[in-house]
């Protein structure tokens, strides 16, 4: 089991730390160090990590320091390590480029192999080989490097993120979701690493990627009835056919929640990002939080007044 999934109810952290459930409840909430997912039922199931912070803060405030103390002491702890952990990511990302640009293969397997190994699928995708393909895709479009530099680095890393892809497991009481590429849009790797991200938090994602003809696209939405349907679109010219798109589908499927994303949203101007803001993923994982969160509560109001 994977250190970030809930394991343990609050009855069985008491016993292993010794500190009321009423305490653990109120550390949680008046200084906010955890948030324990919950089960159907609503109920707290904290994981292996959120319980070794509990147990260092226990362990902290039996040596004679106070809770807030404790936390400060925690909050300083976890600003070195970030940092260090971030250091090591630009390292990693930095050797990476060089053997993927250098057509070092099997350097380049060792080196995700170590990033594998030592964060989670999702900091490795977006932390890691997110700026990785920005990168790329700057080098090549200000002629830096070939399409050949770029069709390999860009294949391989397709190849690894699907491997781990393939391994997320799925979570059927979440609704379903459609990830595809604006009309005319080559560039899939965003999307597959956004699609990534839902796997993640255990949404059952079909990945259709890039040229997929749209008259297609209903055929699917019918067969696979989701909830949402991802966009991606990373040309500047490819904008206004992907907007396009999402009108039509907001016409066709106004029950279906539509977002969209990519490098070239970025650059809209206001009168854009005010008549779609509602759709608008942004670029960032907090930002991708935000959008599923409100666009939850929605589905399920909607669910409560039919």
């Amino acid at each position: 089991m994977s250190t970030q999934e809930g394991k343990y109810n609050v009855k069985a952290v008491s016993n292993m730390l010794g500190v009321q459930p009423g305490t653990l409840r109120a550390w949680e909430r008046r200084y906010q160090i955890i948030a324990p997912p919950r089960n159907e039922a609503g109920h707290r199931l904290y994981t292996e990590e959120q319980v070794q912070i509990l147990k260092w803060l226990v362990d902290k405030v039996n040596q004679g320091f106070t809770i807030s103390q404790a936390i400060s002491l925690l909050e300083q702890r976890h600003a070195d390590v970030q940092m260090e952990a971030d250091d090591h990511v630009t390292n990693l990302r930095e050797r990476l480029l060089h053997a993927l640009l250098s057509f070092q293969e099997w350097t380049a397997h060792e080196l995700l192999n170590e990033a594998f190994s030592l964060y989670t699928v999702e900091k490795v995708a977006l932390d890691l080989l997110t700026p990785l393909l920005v990168r790329i895709g700057d080098l090549w479009e200000h002629g830096k490097i070939t399409s050949a530099h770029e069709h390999f680095a860009t294949a391989f890393l397709r190849s690894r993120l699907g491997m781990a892809f393939s391994m997320l497991p799925i979570n059927r009481l979440l609704p379903k979701t459609i990830s595809v590429c604006g009309p005319n849009e080559w560039h899939e790797l965003g999307l597959f690493i956004f699609t990534l991200y839902l796997r993640r938090r255990g949404y059952e994602t079909i990945y259709l990627g890039a040229s997929v003809d749209q008259r297609d696209l209903p055929i699917v939405i019918n067969e696979v009835k989701p909830a949402y349907i991802f966009l991606s679109c990373t040309l500047q010219q490819n904008v206004v056919a992907t907007l396009q798109l999402v009108d039509e589908l907001k016409q066709t499927c106004p029950h279906i929640r539509i977002g969209v994303g990519g490098r070239a949203f970025d650059e809209v101007d206001e009168q854009i990002k005010t008549k779609y803001g509602d759709h608008l993923l942004g670029q960032s994982k907090e930002q991708w939080d935000e959008w599923l969160k409100s666009n939850e509560k929605y589905l399920s109001k909607r669910e409560k007044t039919m």
